[in-house]
């Protein structure tokens, strides 16, 4: 690649992170279609960029079809058949959005990031991803369509399932992620909780293995964001509340990479919806609040 070209790039990414914390996910995400389109292979830092741009403008429209779909059927039960024509135009107006986002995304990591994908890690992170918005679109595709987007996302997370187990040890966190997202989709696209539920603690089983030979070190990345300790712990966590297992309301304590704590709870879980979340119980610790799914 040129010295202009590589220039050209290192811009494009400040203008994404510059997006990101402007929250203007729709020009993070075009501004980031711009490097995946370079037929290079994506450092780690601009993939997490793609990924978060994508995740955001996704899951907005994601948010707004729940809502529309809840209110369409209040409506249908009233029998105001007025106002759910109107929300049904409303809501196919959503999900034309949402098939526009995901296959764009698709398309690209068919044809860019896949095909130059040299690490482990790579190849598991954008197969992943290719499950994850084939299930998006089968969230609300309906027979036929949804049948098929079901079975490209099973094809994309029995691929980064098996280039996990062989590249990626079963404390990563991406492989963590795969887990949880891939036991998502048979619990809510497959209807099988007894899958999900094997898949989870299978997962956690695995991991928890593991745990006690690494050292904290082995958690830290050159991300620009880290992955310590507390981040696969609370991952292990969301997957041992999805596989079923009855778990008190629990709260983490506060821990760094040397391995001290202090008693302040910080974080707590809930099971909402369809998604699993990791709420603040503490104010002050913004960096500790996220979602996953």
């Amino acid at each position: 690649m040129s010295s202009g070209t590589d220039k050209e790039r290192e811009t494009f990414v400040y203008l994404a992170k510059l997006s990101e914390q402007a929250e203007r996910y729709d020009e993070m995400v075009e501004t980031m279609k711009k490097v995946a389109k370079v037929d290079s292979e994506l450092t780690v830092e601009e993939r997490n960029l793609l990924s978060v741009g994508y995740k955001n403008v996704i899951g907005a429209r994601r948010a707004s079809w729940r809502i529309m779909s809840s209110i369409e059927q209040k409506e249908e039960s009233k029998g105001n058949e007025s106002n759910v024509k109107t929300i049904k135009g409303y809501r196919q107006k959503v999900e034309d959005e949402l098939a526009n986002i995901c296959q764009d995304i698709l398309s690209i990591i068919d044809q860019h990031l896949i095909p130059h994908a040299t690490s482990g890690e790579a190849t598991v992170f954008y197969y992943k991803m290719k499950g994850d918005y084939y299930r998006y679109l089968a969230e609300f595709k309906t027979e036929q369509e949804r049948k098929e987007a079901s079975e490209q996302s099973l094809k994309g997370y029995e691929a980064a399932t098996q280039a996990a187990s062989t590249e990626l040890p079963s404390t990563h966190p991406i492989r963590l992620g795969l887990a949880l997202n891939f036991s998502v989709f048979y619990y809510e696209i497959m209807n099988s909780p007894e899958r999900a539920c094997h898949l989870a603690k299978q997962a956690f089983d695995e991991a928890i293995a593991e745990l006690d030979t690494l050292s904290e070190e082995s958690y830290t990345t050159n991300l620009g964001r880290s992955f310590p300790w507390r981040q696969v712990l609370l991952l292990l966590f969301l997957l041992v509340l999805l596989s079923g297992i009855h778990v008190n309301p629990l709260t983490f304590p506060r821990s760094d990479l040397a391995g001290k704590t202090t008693p302040t709870p910080t974080v707590l879980f809930s099971n909402r919806r369809d998604s699993l979340f990791i709420e603040k119980a503490t104010p002050n610790c913004p960096e500790e609040t996220g979602t996953i799914g």
